[in-house]
This record gives C-alpha cells, sequence and structure tokens, in this order.
C-alpha cells in the first residue's frame, strides 16, 4: 500500500508550494522615469542585481576596446567603432540582465507566453541589420542565417517541454557558436556579436527558471 503522508508531513508541503509560488509575486513598478527601467529589467531588482547588469555593459565596451587596440588591421571609423560600443553594451549588458531573478519574475509573469517570448527575440533583427549593414558590406544571406538559426532555436526551445528547455537551449547555442566559427564567420572584430546574442536570448531570457530572492538579513 502506499503510504500517505502525515497531517505534519502535508502541512510542510503546503508551506513549502506556497513559498514557491510567491518567488513569482511580481513588484510594482515605480513610478516616473523609473518605471520603464523597471519594466526593462523587471520590478524589484536588486542593488546586487544592477550592479551585475552594469558589469556586463561595462565588459562589452572593454572587448571592443580590446579589440580595436590589439587587432592592428582592424580599420573601422569612429561610428563604426561607437556602434559596436552600443551594441556589446547592449548585448553583454543584456546576458546579466535577462538571467536576474527581477527579469525572470517579470518575462516569466503570468500572461507571458510563447508568443511574447518569441516576440523578444525578433525584435533583435535590428542588431543583426546593424552589423550586416554597417560592418559587413550589406551581407544578407548572413544576416538571413544567423537571425533564422534564432528564431528557428527559440520557437523550438518555446514549444519544449519546461525539463527539456534548458538542455535544447543549450545544444542550439552550441550550434550557432559552431555555424559562426566554422561556416559563418562574422565581421573581423564582431567574432562575439553572434555567441553572445545567442547566450541572451536563447539561455538568459528564454529559459523559465526559479526567481530565487537574496538571502534574508537578520
Amino acid at each position: 500500500m502506499a503510504d500517505f503522508p502525515t497531517l505534519d508531513e502535508q502541512s510542510t508541503l503546503d508551506k513549502q508550494l506556497d513559498k514557491q509560488e510567491s518567488l513569482w509575486d511580481v513588484p510594482e513598478p515605480r513610478q516616473g522615469w523609473l518605471r520603464h527601467w523597471d519594466t526593462f529589467i523587471g520590478p524589484g531588482a536588486t542593488s546586487q542585481e544592477h550592479f551585475l547588469i552594469l558589469q556586463g555593459a561595462v565588459f562589452g565596451l572593454l572587448t571592443v576596446i580590446a579589440v580595436e587596440v590589439l587587432n592592428e588591421n582592424l580599420d573601422w571609423t569612429i561610428w563604426q567603432f561607437l556602434l559596436a560600443c552600443v551594441l556589446a553594451a547592449d548585448i553583454f549588458g543584456g546576458v546579466a540582465a535577462n538571467a536576474t531573478s527581477a527579469a525572470k519574475r517579470w518575462y516569466h509573469r503570468r500572461g507571458q507566453g510563447k508568443q511574447q517570448h518569441l516576440q523578444f527575440a525578433a525584435i533583435h533583427i535590428v542588431q543583426i541589420a546593424l552589423v550586416a549593414a554597417f560592418f559587413m558590406n550589406n551581407d544578407w544571406s548572413w544576416a538571413l542565417v544567423v537571425y533564422g538559426y534564432l528564431m528557428l532555436s527559440a520557437l523550438a526551445i518555446s514549444l519544449a517541454p519546461l525539463y527539456l528547455q534548458r538542455p535544447i537551449a543549450l545544444l542550439a547555442l552550441v550550434g550557432g557558436i559552431l555555424t559562426n566559427i566554422y561556416l559563418l564567420p562574422g565581421a573581423p572584430g564582431l567574432e562575439w556579436f553572434v555567441p553572445v546574442l545567442y547566450l541572451k536570448l536563447l539561455v538568459a531570457h528564454l529559459l523559465r527558471e526559479t526567481p530565487y530572492p537574496p538571502p534574508a538579513t537578520t
């Protein structure tokens, strides 16, 4: 015969479930211009989460600066350099921003489903188009493959059962990296663009993961 939980055990299980559900409670966005920021990265982000987002953006900027300094054959104009800095800050910072508990609560809250997640991935055609136009001499076939792989991967992840989404996302990321290295190399100086973009969208954003709170202070 099956062993049924005792009243004490059932009470403990109920408390654990209630606590898990409460992790998904979304704080109200702040008022004024801060509301736009909150609805971008997720309301209730901690100071540590804000710091990591900033660190991600700075890391992206330093990457572009290092590439420009170390690559003697890189012949960027000042406008290309500035555009590369903006793209790097957005994408590197976006990896951290989309992986925070605040973002998980916000982008995976009730009412946010496959359609919204695919739309979020789809709008990144802008970044891909900018790279194709300003760094790859209007190579739209490259842009089409990069964007097509992104959207097909995002669709596969979104349609998969929840417990399989993480391994599918990681395999899609590996496939995208290998494609970027061996089949469709990116623009000189922007070799990081496709792998980090896929990391931001396929892994950091799309995966529904528990939004763990910071440890309680005593």
